[in-house]
């Protein structure tokens, strides 16, 4: 078996070297091409890690669970209605006044589209010859400063709590906010510094991305600018109408999940006394909801959702998560979990705060990093639930931090996986339990002249609807 394993190693080995050759030889005769061509078999496997056969027996158990949690609706309708209730009104409800969302999101990309974009090239032309450069900067930056806060900042939370935006409505405006303002940051960090490197004499050469690129760079996923990206040759539009169709399915789940496990969990609970033994049962049974959110997240957005637009737009760097599950350690699912949002934090935080203080507080910088991710992933949840309650916020900044140095890259061994799985688990029930309790405890108390001190102070605290 070793012998035949040892070929069999070797031949892919070979093979392997052989399409690199060819690959190199194919770039060698083309210097400017950014087109990386895979054959057939590679891009099939192109991070699609669910053509394993072990992944994709799991894949198949979450769509029987599916199946089940149709049935038993359907059944349960049956009963109680004498009839087949196919209404989907949570889902109906969840993306209400979406027309408004598409015209605010159009209002923010257009401006994010020329905005920052006019305001580089502008700048760009103006900084080598003047000799105010330090004038011209602060005026180019104050006008981008207040593009984002006026345009980007201002106008979507305005539309979202003026109209009082349902939940799935906000979080397309809000994260879309967040995401536009990460690319924009991205787009100037990335192209000041080599406008600033050209000498005075140098004029004429103006080092401003073509606009094609920047429309590309709004659109791929990724929030690191580049000029170029590798490119795939052509597109499997089959494949974008499976990843965009799993999309599809997953709503439907998490639909099915709130209307089996969540609601009618923290519907019974309303005008009853706090109840210790109560409250530890209802996080508790609220894991199993809060796990399968979290995996329905993470394979709606981070694999189906990227890999479409990534598809689309020939884009070949896949590279949107690693293998998170497999974590020993808190430090590595925050590195793993999401790449994407992780480099940009990396670096346009971590490293540009080591290289303002000349690489001498890595622990601050960390911290730094920490709390920018807590606040944005709170100022998410607040504005799309309607309510403050900084329940993440306390769990990043608390646990998560404790978690990181506590259960950091020098643990090993599969019981720190074990360990890892039960705080995230534990982590996803309070969540669920907690802003569930909120959600409705604002709906059923609601307070007809809050003052500032009842808009910052959890509801489900002070009224009866606590367990």
């Amino acid at each position: 078996m070793k012998a035949d394993l040892m070929r069999q190693f070797d031949t892919q080995v070979n093979e392997f070297m052989d399409s690199l050759i060819e690959e190199s030889a194919s770039l060698g005769s083309s210097h400017v091409s950014t087109v990386f061509p895979l054959s057939d078999k590679e891009k099939s496997k192109l991070s699609d890690l669910f053509e394993v056969n072990h992944i994709r027996t799991i894949y198949h158990m979450f769509i029987a669970l599916l199946i089940l949690f149709i049935f038993s609706t359907l059944v349960v309708d049956f009963i109680d209605e004498g009839r087949l209730v196919l209404e989907f009104d949570l889902l109906v409800y969840a993306f209400g006044q979406f027309p408004l969302v598409v015209v605010t999101w159009m209002c923010m990309f257009l401006s994010t589209l020329v905005v920052p974009y006019v305001l580089l090239s502008v700048w760009a032309s103006v900084y080598p010859t003047s000799n105010h450069r330090a004038l011209w900067t602060v005026l180019a930056g104050s006008l981008l400063l207040l593009y984002q806060g006026l345009c980007l900042g201002f106008l979507p939370t305005y539309v979202v709590l003026k109209n009082g935006l349902p939940p799935a409505s906000c979080f397309i405006l809000i994260l879309e906010q967040v995401r536009l303002i990460m690319k924009a940051h991205s787009f100037i960090r990335e192209n000041v510094p080599r406008v600033r490197s050209l000498e005075r004499n140098k004029a004429n050469s103006l080092d401003v991305p073509q606009f094609t690129q920047y429309i590309y760079f709004l659109f791929a996923p990724t929030l690191i600018y580049r000029d170029n990206y590798p490119r795939n040759p052509c597109i499997r539009w089959g494949y974008v109408a499976t990843t965009f169709s799993q999309v599809l399915g997953c709503l439907f789940y998490a639909y099915y999940i709130f209307v089996r496990l969540c609601i009618p969990q923290f519907r019974s609970i309303s005008m009853q006394l706090f109840d210790l033994r109560a409250m530890v049962l209802y996080v508790f049974n609220s894991i199993l909801p809060g796990v399968l959110v979290l995996f329905l997240a993470f394979f709606a957005f981070l694999h189906c959702w990227l890999n479409a637009f990534a598809e689309m737009l020939r884009f070949g760097d896949r590279m949107f998560y690693k293998d998170w599950w497999n974590s020993t350690s808190f430090a590595n699912y925050y590195r793993t979990w999401n790449v994407v949002v992780h480099d940009w934090l990396y670096y346009y935080v971590y490293r540009d705060f080591l290289s303002m203080t000349q690489k001498r507080f890595r622990a601050a910088a960390m911290l730094v990093v920490f709390t920018v991710s807590a606040v944005v992933h709170e100022y998410v949840l607040a504005i799309c639930f309607g309510f403050f309650y900084p329940v993440m916020f306390c769990l990043f900044m608390c646990f998560g931090m404790v978690f990181n140095f506590v259960l950091n890259d020098r643990r090993k061994g599969p019981i720190w996986n074990v360990i890892m799985w039960t705080a995230l688990f534990l982590g996803q029930g309070v969540l669920i339990c907690l802003y569930s309790q909120e959600w409705y405890a604002q709906r059923f108390c609601p307070i007809q002249e809050p003052s500032f001190l009842d808009l910052l102070k959890p509801r489900s605290w002070t009224s009866y609807y606590v367990f």
